[in-house]
């Protein structure tokens, strides 16, 4: 019984442990949240995005050009997920990596590169029609944006 006594705490600690470093998304707390790379405060909740590294550190941006800036900055760190608003589904984060991009003047982002994603293609061709502007992919992003 006393050996029972001794692993028990340790067993528990360890599952708080392992519980405690999960590799998830975390929700957006829009309004509160700051962005990690300008530190504005995450308000807008069709462009914002977020990364999470392999270890499981979360990192959200108020603009999908803020996080895209940060990954040119830091090309060496490994993520387990890259996410971006979907802005036809406000507050829906979507794989940043197989998202559709749409850059309209007449649809500004809360940093200015007028950055828009969806994640099917018929709301990106509705979108664009109605307000013109230029599709991209994920790669394209990495050679226009400054």
């Amino acid at each position: 019984m006393s050996t029972f006594k001794s692993i028990f705490p340790i067993g528990i600690l360890l599952a708080f442990i392992w519980v405690g470093c999960s590799v998830e998304p975390k929700p957006i707390e829009y309004g509160s949240d700051a962005c990690a790379f300008c530190m504005m405060n995450i308000v807008d909740n069709t462009h914002a995005a977020e990364l999470v590294t392999d270890k499981g550190k979360v990192f959200k941006y108020d603009a999908i050009e803020c996080m895209v800036n940060q990954l040119k900055e830091d090309p060496n760190t490994e993520y387990a997920y890259k996410l971006v608003c979907d802005l036809g589904k406000p507050g829906e984060l979507i794989d940043a990596e197989t998202a559709k991009y749409l850059i309209s003047e007449k649809i500004p982002s809360p940093m200015g590169a007028n950055l828009s994603a969806f994640s099917e293609q018929s709301s990106i061709d509705k979108t664009l029609k109605e307000f013109g502007g230029k599709e991209h992919s994920w790669d394209e992003l990495f050679h226009i944006l400054q």
